[in-house]
Formats: C-alpha cells, sequence, structure tokens
C-alpha cells in the first residue's frame, strides 16, 4: 500500500465522486443515444414501431443478463481495472454503430452494448462502498446517478444539433472519444481503496472508516478474491424485496429513456426543435430528484439515527409521487400539461435513487457490488419488456395504456419498500429473512 499522508485534511473522496459522476453521465449520454436518434434511424432503414421496441431492449436484455457477472467482476478485480475496461470497450461499441446495416446489426450491437455497461454501476457501487462512511452513501449515489440523468436530459438537444449538421452517426463517435478520454483520467486518478492513494489524509480516511474501541482506524471489510454465499443470498427474502421494487422503478424509467421523444413528436405533435426541449424537461427534473433524494436519506439517517426509515420514508413517498404524476400526464388533454406532469413524475421516480442504491451497500458489505448487480437485474429484466409493451401498446391504438401500466407497478413498489425490505438486514448472513418477510 503506498503511504498516507500524516497531516492535513484531505478531500480526495469528492474528487472519486467527481470522477464517478463523470462516468455516469457519459453512459447515459450512450444510453439514450438511440432514443434521440430514433427518428432518423427508423427513417433511414424503414423500421416500425415494435421494430424500434425490439431494438430498445436489446441493450436492456443483455444489461439485465450481466450484472451479477459485472458486479461479481468489480467485487474481485477492483474497480479501477473494471470500469476502465468497461470505458474503453464502449468506445469500440460506439464506433460499431456507426456501421450498422439494418435490424440485425442494431440489434447485434445494442446487445453487446449491454453486455460491456453491465458492469458499471454495480462496480461503482462497489467503489463507493470502500470510499465513502454509510452517512454519505444516500447521497453519493444521489449525485452520481443525478449526474447521469443529467447526461440523459443534456442528450437530446445535443443529438438534435449534432444531427441536423452532421448526421446521426456523428453522436456516436462523439460518445466514442468521451469514454475513451475518462477511461484514460481514471487510471491515472483512482485507486481501489482510500488507503492506497498518496493524497489520502489520515483525518480523511478516519471520516471513511471510522475508529475502533481502541481509538485505531478501523480496517477496511475487504477481501482480494472474496467468495460470494450464493447459497445464502440466492434464498434471502430481503434480497428478493430490493429487486422486486427496483424493477417497478426501472420499468417506468425506460419509457423517458426510449419512448419519450417519439412520445412527443409522433403523440403530442411537438416539431423536433421543441422534443429537443421538452424531452430535457422531466431528465433534468430527475437531475434534482437524484440529489434531493439522496441528501434527505442521508438527512433523515444523522437526524434520526433509524436506517429503516431513512430508506425507506425517501422511496415510499417517491413512488407514490411518480404513480400519481404518470397517472394525470396520461390523462392529460394539453400536450404542456403532460410534459409538466411527466416532468414531475421523473423528480419523484428519480427521489427513490438514493435509498435504492444505498441500501445494497447497507446489507451486502463486501459483497456490494455483487448485491446491487443482483438488485440493477432484477429491475433489469422487468424494465427490459417495458419498450416492447409499450411499442405493442401503442401499435394497437392506446398512448394511455403504457402509462397505466407504469402507474400500477410504482404503487406496487411504494407496498414493497412498506412492508418487505428491511434495510438493516444483511443478505449474506444466514438468519431473518430467508425467503420470508423481515420484521418491520
Amino acid at each position: 500500500m503506498e503511504k498516507l499522508e500524516a497531516n492535513g485534511r484531505s478531500h480526495v473522496r469528492w474528487v472519486v465522486l467527481l470522477l464517478l459522476c463523470l462516468m455516469y453521465l457519459i453512459t447515459y449520454l450512450d444510453r439514450v443515444s438511440l432514443a434521440n436518434t430514433a427518428t432518423m434511424v427508423s427513417k433511414e432503414f424503414g423500421f416500425s414501431k415494435v421494430t424500434m421496441g425490439v431494438i430498445f431492449s436489446a441493450f436492456i436484455w443483455a444489461y439485465a443478463l450481466f450484472q451479477v457477472p459485472g458486479g461479481w467482476l468489480g467485487d474481485r478485480f477492483g474497480p479501477r481495472r473494471v470500469l476502465s475496461a468497461i470505458m474503453v470497450y464502449r468506445t469500440i461499441i460506439a464506433v460499431l454503430t456507426t456501421m450498422v446495416t439494418g435490424f440485425y446489426s442494431l440489434w447485434g450491437i445494442r446487445f453487446m452494448l449491454g453486455v460491456g455497461e453491465a458492469g458499471a454501476f454495480p462496480t461503482a457501487t462497489r467503489a463507493m462502498q470502500m470510499w465513502y462512511p454509510r452517512d454519505e452513501r444516500g447521497f453519493v449515489q444521489g449525485i452520481s446517478h443525478a449526474a447521469s440523468r443529467f447526461g440523459a436530459a443534456i442528450g437530446p438537444p445535443i443529438a438534435v444539433a449534432i444531427m441536423i449538421h452532421y448526421g446521426w452517426r456523428s453522436v456516436f463517435y462523439v460518445i466514442g472519444v468521451l469514454s475513451f478520454l475518462w477511461a484514460l483520467l481514471y487510471v491515472i486518478v483512482y485507486r481501489n481503496m482510500p488507503e492506497e492513494h498518496t493524497k489520502v489524509s489520515r483525518a480523511e480516511l478516519t471520516r471513511i472508516r471510522g475508529l475502533d474501541e481502541n481509538g485505531e482506524i478501523k480496517q477496511a471489510n475487504v477481501a482480494k478474491r472474496p467468495k460470494v454465499p450464493w447459497s445464502v443470498l440466492l434464498k434471502h427474502g430481503n434480497m428478493w424485496a430490493v429487486m422486486c421494487a427496483y424493477a417497478t422503478y426501472i420499468y417506468s424509467l425506460w419509457f423517458f429513456l426510449s419512448w419519450l421523444p417519439s412520445y412527443l413528436v409522433e403523440y403530442r405533435k411537438f416539431t423536433l426543435i421543441k422534443t429537443g426541449l421538452f424531452a430535457s424537461m422531466p431528465l433534468m427534473a430527475g437531475v434534482v430528484g437524484d440529489a434531493f433524494g439522496g441528501w434527505l436519506t442521508d438527512k433523515l439517517l444523522v437526524k434520526t439515527n433509524n436506517l429503516k426509515f431513512a430508506r425507506r420514508s425517501v422511496a415510499i413517498t417517491a413512488m407514490i409521487g411518480c404513480g400519481t404524476c404518470t397517472f394525470f400526464a396520461a390523462l392529460s388533454v394539453n400536450p404542456l400539461t403532460a410534459v409538466y406532469c411527466l416532468t414531475a413524475a421523473m423528480f419523484f421516480l428519480e427521489m427513490t435513487i438514493g435509498p435504492a442504491w444505498a441500501v445494497p451497500m447497507d446489507i451486502g458489505g463486501e459483497f456490494s457490488g455483487t448485491v446491487s448487480g443482483m438488485m440493477n437485474m432484477g429491475g433489469q429484466f422487468v424494465g427490459a419488456l417495458s419498450p416492447t409493451i409499450f411499442g405493442f401498446l401503442v401499435s394497437r391504438g392506446s398512448w394511455i395504456a403504457p402509462f397505466m401500466v407504469s402507474a400500477g407497478l410504482l404503487f406496487i413498489g411504494a407496498a414493497i419498500w412498506a412492508f418487505w425490505i428491511d434495510p438493516e438486514q444483511s443478505v449474506i448472513d444466514k438468519g431473518e429473512g430467508m425467503m420470508g418477510l423481515p420484521k418491520a
């Protein structure tokens, strides 16, 4: 290990957070790139609504399938190697996207993007678990996901500007360059643990790790090659609760990441320029919701010292708020009112991120990358159905029915948070919660 700074204070963990936020931002610029170029892509290749829905879902299926392997890789080999490799891989995929010739090649490229990108957020969660104390984890998850939604929010106007002047393929070239530059910066600056970083002071390490009963800095709870207790993890009721609740969130999120621009153009009759603006509004609200929800759950934890209340109350309020706003957006006659309702819905939806991604760190210990990967896997399997179901229902003549499905799932998610999820119940230790309801 490299020698720590003995004197003075440092703030290296906030530099680490900035790096992770940039990665999240680029990730979502990439993730919504196809949605933002969908009108031109569909026109060039003659894709129908159902076909585009299937293509949108290709990424999500692969993303879901490889969440757990990606999280396990982050736990085993460390975030420094894994995240840098993911971003270089994304550069290659971005370039290959510009070479597609039709449905099969585009579907395959989006699937391969999902394979490579699956480990990004679980591995970043492992980094956060090592670099931040418990009362900062909701905040850092909220801020990093706010950066991702900011990337999604600025994506539409940037994509429109690039497409008008240079065509839709240029959007992917820009993403490839950004991904490669980030990978270089990350390898230079980041270390897997604060103990390994020469710029981390003892004061900052004490803030991160805390002190033991002898007044010494606690040792990091980390194994170089951890053996995942699969027999416990896969049977644990609390693990399944976290997966199910997150699935209700992801299903609704994928409307905003796939169909929102098309919905505004084709159903609400906005021009392409106005769509670039109005598609950004809900996603910008999501930026605020991410940061606020993460801040609020940590604030409540500090004030009450009640982990269950701090995590549950924010998530339940957010899901009920999103479900209600989604319902009104669907039924609104006025296009602008619908946009405002969707903006409020996205704010509430993203408020769930802080507590949702803090919980895997609360209950996963040294396997937080694997646990967060399982949570995201469960969510993405359900989320993969969202673009396809949306496209199918629209092809049957209804732009309202898809929103009703989302609202219903969000109310179910609120109930799961209220009666099933226990942020204080470890999912890697045998005991209460084995395929049952944890105590409230």
